[in-house]
């Protein structure tokens, strides 16, 4: 754009929609600012859904970011409660009948819960606030509960279960849990975690049937492939999230798993529309093609990327993707993308030999760069591991700076 917008849409209440309106203000832009949340919740924050709120330890009040009083007096103006169901040129239609018009469409409209062939109504999800104070109602009164999913989410809602005293038991699909974010080998070490504590963990199962169980109202029986049923009192399913796209359909936007984007996150195929957050595949120039960053810092960051581009202002520098876990009375974080490594090197402690999990550090090379670390329980050596990451460290290195800590 040659010059500045004069009303920005930005579409999604979220934290990458948030952070976008808040980036604009502070960047200096003075023209109108909509956001538009299919919540009626002002923003607020997810990673304490499956921990803190779910355990009861905050109420939801603790998690807002911003009150719709505070996004007023930043001049946006707040349109809670309604969903984006069409988009043209400068224009989003709503869930309501209206329609928006703006000469600059920030799409941020996150994730929806996937669930499973036939999942029964009584299935807890956890995505929003709702279904976050949902499922915490039913873990005070049930003693078993099934997680569908060894991810993040599946774990720290296990933990948390555990936390209560309830017995808990997690199936999943992949040989070792989170494989898809820490690789085999640091996958099993979150399998570990889990066990230890105190888990019925199942990998490599395959779910045939599920439905209500003997527990009423909550109840679920599921059966497997192997011919055996497993019986809970409740039961969520954890398995991941499809990006909320139904509404830009017809518009000319690319849609592969998410809005194809450029490296600012412009929306290839649309005029003056940008994408950030869990709906948005980013042009990767240092590692190629597209990814899509399923974390919380990156939605703050590519805010920050996107409210420049959008001013024509000079982007801030590239941010290394972090993302952390709190399960079982530990913290996993993971700075960098190791979904491109072919290699995983042992940095600190012995979790990777069967040893503690607690202060294991290990790093991700490929073509012997260092390009992504993971640490349980290692906060204090992992946020040493930032610089060495943006400069593309050599295995030495790498090597030569875990032995100096």
């Amino acid at each position: 754009m040659s010059t500045q917008p004069e009303h920005v849409l930005v579409i999604g209440a979220g934290l990458g929609g948030l952070r976008t309106a808040e980036q604009l203000r502070a960047a200096g832009f003075q023209g109108r600012i909509s956001l538009v949340g299919a919540e009626a919740h002002p923003p607020y924050d997810r990673p304490p859904l499956s921990k803190q709120v779910l355990s009861g330890a905050w109420e939801p009040e603790r998690v807002v970011l911003s009150t719709v009083d505070a996004l007023t007096e930043l001049g946006v103006r707040t349109h809670l409660g309604l969903s984006a169901v069409g988009l043209g040129p400068g224009v989003v239609e709503l869930s309501d009948g209206s329609a928006l018009h703006g000469d600059a469409v920030v799409i941020a409209t996150g994730l929806a819960a996937r669930t499973l062939p036939g999942q029964p109504d009584r299935v807890h999800t956890l995505r929003t606030l709702d279904d976050a104070l949902a499922l915490r109602a039913t873990l005070d009164r049930i003693g078993s509960l099934l997680v569908v999913g060894a991810g993040f989410i599946g774990a720290e809602v296990a933990s948390t279960a555990r936390e209560r005293g309830i017995d808990v038991t997690v199936l999943e699909a992949l040989p070792v849990p989170s494989v898809r974010a820490l690789g085999p080998r640091l996958g099993a070490l979150a399998g570990r975690l889990l066990t230890e504590g105190g888990v019925d963990l199942r990998t490599e199962v395959k779910i045939t049937g599920m439905a209500p169980g003997p527990a009423e109202p909550t109840g679920v029986t599921v059966q497997l492939a192997d011919g055996t049923e497993v019986v809970a009192d409740a039961a969520v399913v954890g398995i991941g999230g499809e990006p909320r796209l139904d509404w830009v359909a017809g518009s000319g936007a690319t849609v592969a798993g998410g809005l194809t984007c450029g490296p600012t996150g412009r929306v290839i195929g649309l005029d003056a529309t940008w994408a950030v957050g869990d709906v948005a595949l980013w042009a990767d120039p240092t590692h190629g093609g597209h990814h899509r960053h399923e974390h919380w810092t990156s939605a703050g960051d590519q805010a920050t990327v996107v409210a420049r581009d959008i001013l024509g202002a000079e982007a801030p520098p590239p941010a290394v993707p972090y993302f952390w876990s709190d399960q079982f009375g530990l913290k996993i974080q993971l700075l960098g993308r190791p979904d491109s490594a072919d290699e995983v090197v042992p940095l600190h402690g012995d979790g990777l030999d069967g040893g503690p999990i607690r202060g294991t550090v290990a790093g991700y090379l490929a073509n012997d760069r260092l390009v992504a670390v993971a640490g349980f329980g290692a906060a204090r050596r992992i946020v040493r591991y930032r610089q060495l990451l943006a400069a593309g460290a050599t295995r030495a290195q790498t090597l030569a700076h875990a032995a100096s800590l």
